[in-house]
């Protein structure tokens, strides 16, 4: 039998699929996997079927449809003050892992050392030792997961040719602010590492926060590969429409790599997302307020169960410490819930190479009311009758 590639070979199966599975065998409700029941503003939906009937069919350019890197260019410009050209400083992807993927294999190379920011998405480890890379962690810890200049600057060294960092960043539901990015920007100070931003959750902050992107941020946006998320702004996380903003001579190496991956994206959903950049931005708004009462709604649900929630500043996700409850190892405590009170939930420590956090369990609260309120019955009946262990 021919020998497979050992990164892909000897991965696990995802706790995602996992737990999903777990919740249909036992007909649990899932809040493991971070997708909305929101279907996304449908004007954007319709206006991409209308182009499926009506427009071009055939290979879009390869950097994007020219109107939506325009639409990018200048809807980054009213909501994060960019000033991005859109002709050569903003490509689009085939979603944001394939973006992801484009910029390490663009930017890193065998014998190359990346820097990680744990907790992290599950698809970096694997893409940067495909590049051939070696990881290196920081670890964020709860229940503010801030960044530390002098962690960070440990794990810098001759070898690192990038940093990979999420904002807002999931699971954790922090949103860094532009002091904690400055406090990036002081560590890499005197480095030639870029950095890859992926930025997805970009849209989806509450409380009044402002998303600050990398590039905004001297020290960072002339190093900075910045990453979004049709996606994840719209509520449609099947829509793989990724938006890829750098400095031109980072951009045009980046969009190497991309022309050998997927190449280009369905036109239609490109001229639909171009639409809704530059004719959603209340819709948006409104995602922000309607995400965040559902936040509260279920946080609220989770104190009244006996449960301890994190603050979740953005993202879908609200996340529990159960070090109050005496529970060590959130993996088996996540089994035992799915199997005894019939809901999903993520274990934190999954988003960890090694040295876990284990006492940390992530919800997704991106759901209707309705769902929400019966996972809620069913946790406060699980915490009733048990004392989890």
């Amino acid at each position: 039998m021919p020998r497979p590639n050992s990164v892909y070979a000897s991965l696990p199966v995802t706790v995602f699929e996992r737990m999903s599975r777990l919740a249909r065998d036992h007909h649990a409700v899932n809040l493991g996997q971070g997708f909305p029941d929101d279907p996304g503003p449908e004007p954007i939906r319709r206006r991409a079927a209308e182009a499926v009937l009506d427009g071009w069919n055939q290979y879009p350019p390869m950097m994007g449809l020219a109107e939506l890197r325009s639409a990018a260019a200048a809807h980054y410009g009213r909501w994060q003050s960019l000033t991005l050209d859109p002709e050569s400083d903003v490509m689009v992807t085939s979603g944001a892992t394939e973006a992801i993927a484009a910029a390490l294999f663009a930017l890193v190379e065998p014998g190359d050392e990346v820097v990680l920011f744990e907790p992290i998405y599950d698809a970096y480890l694997p893409l940067l030792r495909r590049a051939g890379a070696t990881p290196r962690f920081v670890k964020l810890n709860p229940p503010e997961w801030r960044l530390d200049e002098a962690a960070i600057r440990a794990a810098l060294g001759p070898r690192t040719k990038a940093v990979l960092f999420n904002n807002p960043l999931n699971p954790s539901g922090t949103v860094f602010g532009r002091d904690d990015l400055e406090t990036l920007a002081r560590a890499l100070a005197g480095t030639d590492a870029a950095l890859i931003s992926d930025e997805v959750w970009e849209h989806v902050v509450f409380d009044g926060r402002e998303h600050v992107s990398a590039l905004a941020v001297p020290g960072l946006a002339e190093r900075t590969v910045k990453i979004g998320s049709a996606g994840k702004m719209f509520c449609m996380t099947g829509w793989k429409v990724g938006l890829v903003c750098a400095p031109a001579e980072l951009l045009a190496v980046v969009a190497k790599a991309h022309q050998f991956l997927t190449f280009t994206t369905p036109p239609n959903l490109q001229a639909a997302v171009a639409f809704g950049l530059d004719t959603q931005d209340d819709w948006i708004r409104a995602m922000r307020a309607r995400l965040a009462t559902k936040r509260d709604r279920f946080s609220t649900s989770l104190r009244e169960a006996g449960f301890a929630p994190l603050p979740s500043g953005g993202t879908y996700f609200v996340n529990v410490d159960l070090a109050p409850l005496g529970v060590s190892d959130d993996a088996a405590f996540c089994e035992r819930l799915v199997r005894k009170a019939g809901v999903a939930a993520i274990p934190v420590s999954a988003f960890y190479a090694d040295d876990h956090v284990r006492t940390v369990v992530r919800f997704c609260f991106a759901k209707e009311d309705e769902t929400l309120d019966e996972a809620a019955r069913r946790l406060k009946a699980f915490m009733a009758r048990t004392i989890p262990a």
